[in-house]
């Protein structure tokens, strides 16, 4: 099967849609803690939807990754615990800053460490900052860091403008939601770390039978542990802390009854809709041949395109002034520029 660069962009645009969507399932949710419907939501996105997928898809799961180098298995985990930090801080993002706000903070920073990020693990980035390549790819991380205040100055308009808090976002709240996103958005490049490091498993996936669109699943299996891990932690001190296990039964201090079902459902949907963003992405990385290393930028512009009209279509922006809303459309398009350089600059490194 011959690499197909069109089809490639496709599939990212699809992992982008899903990403930017699986926070609206979790809105919907009703009487419960924050903490509940995370965890929830995360077994299916960290544990059942990874090796669901990568047992229907590819040959010999567990021969594959029982044959996996010792270390790579590691290395995979650690950078999926890393990244679990970033994901269980970017559902505060959300909740303090909205679905368009935080996306384009967290993912900004995101891209620009997710793509200098390997060449850094393996002592290659200055080399790369020698080159045209990658001077390009500074300038795409700068504009990246421009955006950021952009967008930020947007977030501190719609704070003066909108002091109620909108139907569509109750809880924002600038100084402490930026400084949540850009811790999330620094950690949450690790991801791209994980990728980098299962390269080896990929291969063994290959070797066993499975076919080029699915040889990164058994890798997903893998980093995630380590992001379960992480967020099972944190989740499981919160519930201790807050005393919310019993909302899982339907039982809360107010005495009000969830709807039980529909919870459930709601978080086993949105944690499958996160899930899907990196299914989508190894299939589309799969068919981008040589220009795969614009897989990272393409999943994350199209992250920050999705979230934003997600954003608006939930009226996080209602109630703000023309130019502001004119403000945060310029971020966003300084953003979606930035990973169209950092792609020319890694092209270009090819």
């Amino acid at each position: 099967m011959n690499p197909n660069p069109l089809l490639g962009v496709f599939f990212h645009w699809l992992g982008g849609l899903s990403s930017a969507s699986f926070y609206v399932p979790y809105k919907r949710i009703r009487l419960w803690s924050w903490e509940i419907f995370w965890l929830t939501g995360g077994v299916f996105s960290w544990i059942i939807a990874p090796w669901l997928f990568a047992s229907i898809q590819t040959h010999d799961l567990l021969g594959v990754l029982s044959a996996a180098p010792r270390d790579v298995l590691m290395w995979c985990v650690i950078w999926g615990a890393l990244w679990g930090l970033g994901g269980l801080t970017f559902g505060l993002t959300m909740r303090y800053l909205g679905l368009s706000l935080g996306m384009a903070v967290a993912l900004g920073l995101t891209t620009a460490i997710g793509t200098v990020g390997p060449p850094l693990f393996h002592g290659t980035l200055l080399t790369l900052l020698g080159t045209a390549s990658g001077k390009i790819t500074l300038l795409g991380i700068l504009i990246v860091l421009v955006a950021i205040v952009v967008v930020a100055s947007a977030g501190h308009a719609k704070e003066k403008e909108a002091p109620e808090k909108s139907e569509g976002l109750k809880e924002f709240h600038l100084t402490r939601g930026i400084l949540v996103a850009l811790f999330c958005g620094v950690m949450s490049s690790c991801f791209a770390f994980g990728l980098d490091a299962g390269a080896p498993i990929k291969a063994l996936s290959a070797k066993a039978g499975t076919g080029p669109l699915w040889t990164g699943l058994p890798v997903l299996c893998v980093v995630l542990i380590g992001g379960f891990a992480t967020n099972f932690i944190w989740s499981g001190y919160l519930i201790l802390k807050n005393r919310t296990a019993p909302e899982w039964i339907g039982k809360t201090p107010t005495g009000e009854k969830p709807p039980l079902l529909l919870n459930y459902l709601l978080a086993a949907f949105g944690g499958t809709l996160w899930y899907f963003q990196f299914f989508f992405y190894t299939m589309g990385e799969s068919q981008m041949g040589k220009y795969g290393f614009s897989s990272w930028t393409l999943h994350m512009a199209s992250i920050i395109l999705f979230s934003t009209l997600w954003g608006f279509a939930l009226k996080e922006w209602a109630g703000t002034s023309l130019k502001t809303r004119l403000t945060v459309w310029l971020g966003i398009g300084l953003l979606i520029a930035s990973t169209v350089i950092i792609g020319v600059g890694n092209m270009l490194g090819q």
